[in-house]
């Protein structure tokens, strides 16, 4: 995950991150979808298979990676 934060901890999670998430029907594949946090939706401050969000487009799935918080990902705001 080079350099990128887990997204096990709810405490690194907060609206408007840009995160990689699973999805249900992703989790055997693996596949990664990329989106910024619209609402945290696991209670617990850990779990161990990713924190469960919905992203601003309506998906839902547990945090993979922590991207970054600027607009491009990457915590500087550069678009």
């Amino acid at each position: 995950m080079g350099g990128q934060k887990s997204g096990n901890h709810r405490d690194t999670i907060t609206i408007g991150l840009c995160v990689d998430i699973i999805q249900k029907a992703d989790q055997r594949s693996g596949n990664l979808t990329r989106g910024r946090v619209k609402e945290i939706l696991t209670n617990s401050l850990m779990h161990p298979h990713g924190i469960k969000v919905r992203l601003e487009d309506g998906r839902v799935g547990r945090v993979a990676a922590v991207i970054g918080s600027g607009k491009d990902g990457t915590g500087n705001g550069a678009s």
